[in-house]
């Protein structure tokens, strides 16, 4: 049995990426409680690679109010559900014109365990060709651009790369090579 059961669920908001609904629970000692959370589909983030250079791009992030430079990632529109391999070419070519030959899958990653239920897996992107992006509308500003392992951990270091999925997924690189 689960240490917090849900007694009772209300949809509070909706849009075409994402819900939030706040749930009325039952913790393990009888005491009832509210939990707030965002629900969103499975997201797929892609790690170029190209030899010793990484693909990135840059976007601002609204929340955020900056410019941020992360790896290719992102869900279907109108909170469908897409087979991951799928969503991970899609948003590969639509993002950076890139179409990769071989992809693997590095792992799986939880945004915000604590907050949304959405789940992302890392595909590592390789074999890969130049094409146009086609973007959405919200990526109109978005650049490219490729990047030495060198330099990509230090814009890990200094904050310059700041997304943690981003980070993670650099990290299922690594441990993915020594293997």
């Amino acid at each position: 049995m689960d240490p917090i059961q849900r007694v009772a669920t209300r949809e509070v908001y909706r849009n075409n990426w994402m819900t939030v609904r706040e749930d009325a629970i039952r913790r393990a000692d009888g005491s009832d409680g509210i939990y707030g959370v965002v629900d969103k589909p499975t997201y797929a983030l892609v790690v170029p690679l190209d030899g010793d250079r990484l693909h990135l791009v840059e976007q601002f992030r609204y929340p955020l109010g900056m410019r941020r430079w992360e790896f290719p990632q992102g869900t279907a529109p109108d909170l469908a559900e897409t087979p991951p391999a799928e969503l991970a070419r899609r948003e590969l070519r639509e993002e950076t014109g890139l179409r990769a030959s071989e992809f693997t899958e590095l792992g799986m990653l939880d945004v915000a365990p604590g907050l949304a239920s959405q789940r992302g897996h890392v595909y590592l992107a390789t074999g890969l060709t130049e094409g146009e992006p086609e973007r959405e509308l919200e990526e109109q500003d978005m650049r490219t651009a490729w990047f030495s392992r060198t330099e990509v951990e230090k814009m890990i270091s200094t904050g310059e790369i700041s997304d943690a999925q981003s980070v993670a997924a650099y990290t299922l690189l690594l441990l993915h090579e020594r293997r």
